[in-house]
Order: structure tokens, then sequence, then C-alpha cells
């Protein structure tokens, strides 16, 4: 007998629907909030109420490309947090009448447990491409950067994390004061690719552990502006792509450096990155590095699976599924955890 789950992915601005069947994915259908971009970011209520928009018909298409009848689903699973409290709600409410309507088990994920075992989600019954127990993985996104030490597909021990912002957020703050607009991490990335790495230094705070820091790094960068631009007012426009470029080589290095630490003190040589910051080119280029260097196995996801998707909730539902480890109808969703 089959194991089809649904899995519905709503913590932020992207509302996803996924069809997982026996651990094999047979649809992955997203769907974006434009709307954000005039703020400069995500607005809570505005993102809530696209939700509510947008998760009938992402739901119904998932369930079309999979080519299967929803009397044909075996669970449903949703992210239950960490994320925003009323896009969380959306999901969360429309799994609970889905489950109840279907007579099936409703699973709860977390949202970043998820990101991790995206690494799990094979796209043909003989993709066996997935790093082996234990193995740590870099999930750096807009709101998290962690070193998580993943023991078993239900077992991971956040070993590091930031003590205040996240790497996404370095990012999407300093491409906010260059003018770059939202979010400004992918343009960032893009100019970086044509500017000079070494142009700028920017300062790399010292932490114990394996812990990160951003918040230094982010009033760094903030000076060095405000100090140039009283030389040349058009110092930004001259200089972005170095700017950018410098950036970014400043936080992969500082992401590195405490990642190259952990895996040599815990003696693990399978190391993954995940979450939405995963998709820059330079911490891809990193990781290739360091496999070279270091005899490293890495894992790096695919562009589709770095940012918010379902297909990540529903591979973790699969496994959970597996344990039989359901939640009550009476669940909430819940805005901040660590793993």
């Amino acid at each position: 007998m089959h194991i089809t789950i649904l899995g519905i992915e709503s913590s932020c601005d992207d509302t996803s629907a996924s069809v997982i069947r026996d651990g094999v994915m047979l649809s992955n259908v997203i769907a974006g909030q434009a709307v954000h971009e005039a703020y400069g970011g995500v607005v809570p209520e505005l993102a809530s109420r696209a939700h509510q928009q947008n998760i009938i018909p992402v739901v119904a298409e998932a369930i079309k490309q999979a080519g299967i009848d929803k009397s044909e689903l075996t669970a449903v699973a949703f992210t239950r947090g960490p994320g925003l409290m009323g896009s969380l709600l959306v999901g969360t409410s429309f799994a609970k009448g889905l489950a109840l309507s279907l007579d099936i088990p409703m699973i709860d994920v977390n949202h970043l447990q998820a990101h991790v075992l995206a690494h799990f989600i094979k796209e043909s019954p003989d993709d066996t491409t997935h790093p082996s127990f234990p193995f740590l993985c870099l999930l750096v996104s807009g709101g998290n950067s962690q070193i998580i030490k993943v023991k078993s597909y239900n077992e991971m021990e956040v070993i590091g994390q930031t003590i205040d912002d996240a790497a996404g957020e370095a990012f999407d703050k300093c491409a906010k004061v260059m003018g770059l607009g939202y979010p400004g991490g992918p343009v960032v990335n893009r100019l970086a690719n044509e500017g000079d790495p070494t142009a700028f230094t920017f300062s790399k705070p010292q932490v114990a552990g394996y812990d990160y820091s951003f918040s230094g790094l982010k009033t760094s960068f903030l000076y060095t502006l405000r100090d140039r631009l009283k030389e040349d007012p058009d110092f930004i426009e001259k200089n972005q792509k170095d700017l950018c470029a410098s950036l970014q080589a400043t936080v992969v290095d500082i992401l590195m450096h405490k990642l190259r630490k952990a895996a040599k003190d815990l003696g693990i040589k399978e190391v993954a990155v995940a979450g939405g910051v995963s998709a820059n080119s330079g911490l891809r280029d990193a990781f290739q590095d360091h496999a070279r260097r270091y005899g490293w196995k890495v894992y790096i996801p695919k562009f589709a699976f770095t940012t918010d998707n379902a297909a990540m909730v529903a591979i973790t539902g699969y496994y959970k599924y597996l344990d039989k480890d359901f939640c009550p109808i009476d669940a909430v969703p819940f805005s901040r955890v660590v793993i």
C-alpha cells in the first residue's frame, strides 16, 4: 500500500503544496506574493490574506499535477512553526479541515527541520543522493543561521546559532541601505559576481564556540557607507558591485569559519547546506572549495528546494508517518522555536 503525503507550507509569504508518494516527489507547487515588494519586507497581515486566497488553488494544483485523487492521500503534513503566526494559522486551519474531511491523520512539521530534510527529497525512485548520518547541516536563511548535527531523521541538535541577526537578514538590510530593493540577497549575489571581494574590509565578530553574530558586520557596513558618502555623494553608485562582493565574501567567510571548526572538532566530513541563503553562489562555491581542500562530502540543494517549499514539509511528514508520529486536531501553530 502506498504512503501518499500532502505537504502544506505557509510559514511566511510563499503558499506551497506538494505530494510525495513513498518518498518520491510527485508535485511541488509554489505561489509567491509580490505585494510585499512595495514595502521593503514581508507585511504579516498582507501575507496571511494572500495565503487565504492562494491555498485552495495551490493544493488543488499540487494534487492535479501529482495525478492522484485526494481520496488517495494517506496523511496531511503542515508547517506548524516557526514563522508568521497569521500565515501559519491559514495552513494549519486548512490542514485540519482537509484531514477531518478525509478522515486521515495530521502531521505537524518543524519548518527548520524540514529545510534540513529537503536533502532527502527524491525526484525519482532511483535517486539515492542524500547525506549519511551523522552529518552537519548549515541552515542559513533570512531568519536563521544555525549549525545542526543531524543524527537521524528525527534527531537533530543545534550546536551553533546566531546570537542576533541571521545571515540572510544581514544581506537584506545592507542591500536596503544601498537602495537595491527587496529581497536584497539575490541582488547582492548578482552584483557580487561582477565585483572585487577584496575591495572593502568589514568587521568579523569574535563569538565563542560555534555561534554566529552578524550585527557587528551590519554596523561596520553602515559606518563605511556613512564615512565614504561624506567624501563622495555618489560613492554607493560608483562602488555598488565591489560593496556587494566584499559584503558577500565577509558573510561567507564568517559562516564557513565556524562550520569548518565544527566539522574538525566533531570529525564529521559529510556536510550539507540548506535554507534560502544556500542559493547564494558565493556560499555554494565555498562548499565546493572546502570539499576539495578538506575532503568533505558536500550536499547542496537544488535551487527549487532552497527557499520555502512544501516538498520539504511532505518528505518530513513521510518520515514522521513511518514513525506514526501524528499530531492532535487541536494543535496550534507557534511563531518561535529551535529544533
